[in-house]
């Protein structure tokens, strides 16, 4: 989603969508100090090259429809070596899924050193935890639950993710991934404190933000008798009334839902202020009929929604195949407000599909078409 000098305003993250505008929709979210990554929704996959698998800690599935689900085996191909656990989370119902999904193969040459893979699902009031070990032929083990209090289904330093239960004609999920609050000096509020920039600032990040709490800090103040040092007596209070006002960052990603008003009211809620919006917008506003009896979003619901959450990004996703040689219109018909910035796919990332004509070379009997070289 941009070159390193042209990148997306985030301090911890770089999203990349790994799906076209009519492929199925994958977003995939690597975290740069831990350099590991994030994967949401998970269709076809397929053609994602292994380094960018592995680094893969966690994935987010919003609902069990094919194109949204149907590339966890791939992933767990990949994994299945790994010591690492691979952690998923879904809606409702989604452990029964991945349990026929993994009970469809043979697990025969299972080995001790392959990895578990951790599943939990959110409900509206808990979250239910089950794991799926390799060395056990990734037979399901339910591993208990616990109480569903607030939003936050997982989180690291760097990010948190937060979950929201939609509609679909079945629950599905919505996420929001926050990056973590980061420190961060206002220079005026500190000039209005009759502090000096220096080394103290290191001590006091080290002691508020890293939670080092006999961490001393020696401030710097400037006063009539020149600059001085002194000890801070609540380094957590200095910090709040010097830093910065700057809001963290955040994506949110959103698919396959209908326009009711419980979900709008829902979406509203939840995803206000975002500096990036990954949304589905499966059909033009002529068929918005289609939309509504497929519980889908239009061209228009995507604009009435931006309308209200006001993004600085929206990338628009999910387009139904069916407008293979018109998809150039959805982007006519998306009119963002001001302030946001529209941020455009190609039809297709996925690789074409490979025919007959395009292998049959390399059938023909011998005598010249192998390139020995290669």
């Amino acid at each position: 989603m941009g070159s390193s000098k042209r990148r997306l305003p985030f301090r911890y993250c770089e999203p990349a969508c790994f799906g076209g505008l009519l492929d199925d929709p994958l977003i995939f979210l690597r975290i740069r100090p831990l350099r590991r990554a994030l994967l949401f929704d998970c269709g076809q996959i397929a053609h994602l090259a292994k380094r960018v698998v592995k680094p893969i800690a966690a994935v987010f599935i919003t609902h069990a429809h094919m194109d949204h689900i149907m590339g966890l085996p791939t992933l767990v191909r990949h994994h299945y070596a790994s010591p690492r656990p691979l952690d998923v989370f879904g809606p409702p119902g989604i452990a029964e899924r991945v349990r026929h999904l993994l009970g469809g193969y043979d697990w025969n040459l299972a080995e001790p050193t392959w990895f578990t893979l951790r599943l939990h699902e959110v409900h509206s009031d808990r979250i239910m935890h089950y794991r799926f070990p390799g060395p056990d032929r990734f037979m399901r083990a339910f591993d208990g639950e616990e109480p569903r209090t607030g939003r936050e289904i997982w989180s690291c330093r760097y990010v948190a993710v937060e979950a929201e239960i939609l509609d679909h004609k079945l629950p599905v999920l919505a996420f929001r991934v926050n990056e973590q609050p980061h420190f961060s000096i206002d220079p005026h509020k500190l000039k209005a404190q009759g502090l000096v920039a220096g080394e103290w600032l290191h001590d006091l990040k080290t002691r508020v933000l890293k939670g080092h709490g006999d961490h001393e800090v020696l401030v710097s103040r400037q006063d009539g008798e020149g600059l001085r040092e002194e000890p801070a007596d609540d380094p957590a209070a200095l910090y709040e009334a010097i830093r910065s006002e700057e809001a963290a960052a955040s994506l949110g990603y959103v698919t396959d839902v209908g326009w009711t008003g419980e979900n709008v009211a829902a979406m509203e809620h939840f995803l206000g202020g975002l500096t990036l919006l990954c949304a589905e917008c499966t059909f033009l506003e002529a068929d918005m009929h289609k939309a509504r009896a497929a519980y889908h979003l239009t061209t228009g619901d995507l604009n009435r929604l931006v309308e209200r959450l006001a993004p600085r990004y929206l990338l628009p996703l999910h387009l139904s195949k069916g407008y293979l040689r018109r998809s150039a219109e959805l982007y006519q018909e998306l009119r963002p407000p001001q302030g946001t910035k529209l941020l455009r796919l190609p039809k297709h990332i996925v690789p074409a599909p490979v025919g007959v004509a395009d292998v049959e070379r390399w059938l023909r009997p011998a005598g010249g078409n192998i390139d020995e070289s290669a």
